[in-house]
């Protein structure tokens, strides 16, 4: 009988396994060696040749601190601000933005009574756009006036037509304007008050901005705002002048007050319900402290020492035990 050998060659289906791994490791190694070397191409070219810098950079501002009644965890909207915020809206801004998330019933919010929101809404005084309607009659396209069930009204029938009132920019909607724009309200009021002469403009540092980028030049029909993402917006200014509305409380309308006032307002139009948060955020905050405060306490009552109690051990023949036991006959009255 042959002696048994003390090693066997591979199976063929085994060669073929090793041979396919090996080819894929190949593979996957030149894979690996090509990302290396175009990262390093890469890095390469950057540092031999970095970007230039661009106008938008070097010169773009960061918002002005504003400062609102509504800012913080205990922040509360100021609502006769919010009225004065309502009306340079309604009297500026509403000519190009919409404002379709908000309805005119949400208004009560502000302090309007039901029969102040009907006559902002449909009276045709302040609010002068009509809701797209249909004719029950003929069937056709019509208006009327607006129900405080209804949203405010687009100053557009579409996109086309507000391209084509704009110089083919799309005037954004306004309602959730604070939450999209990195820098919230203090980015709108900044926006709204930093329209600039870009001849002679400086930044921080003292450049000028056209001799160091001549081709940074603001083209026709459109208008330097250095709190703009790239400097140059097409949107002119709203407000320019102060008395631009008259304020029903008296306010100085100046165009800083104005700036200040609509973006408080905005900023209600993307949160109405922020006092309920700010609310429900506190007494849950409340609800935890005093849950942690009991949990602790109970620990310490419970937990407080990892020491058994020493228990002194007793039996009846114990003398204590026996006097104890004696006298409680003795006064029962039982003999024994």
């Amino acid at each position: 009988m042959p002696a048994k050998r003390l090693w066997q060659l591979p199976a063929k289906g085994a060669d073929q396994k090793m041979f396919l791994r090996a080819i894929l490791g190949f593979i996957g190694f030149i894979f690996a060696l090509a990302l290396i070397l175009s990262l390093g191409s890469g890095l390469k070219t950057y540092f031999q040749n970095p970007p230039a810098p661009l106008a938008a950079e070097e010169f773009h501002k960061e918002p002005k601190p504003l400062h609102l009644s509504s800012d913080g965890p205990f922040g509360k909207f100021d609502k006769a601000q919010l009225q004065r915020g309502l009306q340079v809206y309604t009297e500026v801004c509403s000519a190009c933005h919409s404002l379709k998330l908000v309805s005119f019933r949400d208004l009560k919010d502000l302090g309007y009574n039901d029969a102040e929101v009907k006559a902002f809404a449909g009276s045709g005084k302040q609010w002068k756009i009509e809701v797209p309607s249909i004719n029950p009659e003929t069937g056709e396209a019509a208006t009327r006036k607006a129900l405080p069930s209804d949203t405010f009204p687009a100053p557009f029938a579409n996109e086309t037509a507000a391209r084509a009132a704009n110089n083919n920019a799309l005037p954004p909607d306004l309602s959730l304007i604070t939450k999209s724009r990195e820098g919230g309200a203090a980015y709108v009021y900044s926006l709204l008050t930093g329209w600039a002469n870009q001849q002679g403009y400086r930044n921080e540092k003292g450049e000028e901005l056209l001799k160091k980028f001549p081709d940074a030049k603001t083209p026709p029909g459109l208008h330097f705002n250095p709190y703009f993402a790239n400097l140059n917006i097409a949107m002119p200014p709203p407000l320019t002048t102060d008395g631009q509305v008259t304020y029903a409380d008296g306010t100085k309308p100046t165009v800083d007050q104005m700036a200040k006032d609509v973006s408080a307002f905005l900023v209600w139009t993307a949160q109405p319900d922020l006092e309920r948060r700010h609310a429900a955020g506190l007494a849950v905050a409340l609800f935890l402290l005093i849950a942690t405060i009991l949990a602790y306490l109970a620990k310490q009552q419970i937990w407080h020492s990892d020491e058994r109690p020493a228990v002194r051990e007793t039996g009846v023949l114990d003398p204590e035990n026996q006097a104890k036991t004696s006298r409680a006959k003795a006064k029962a009255k039982i003999a024994g």
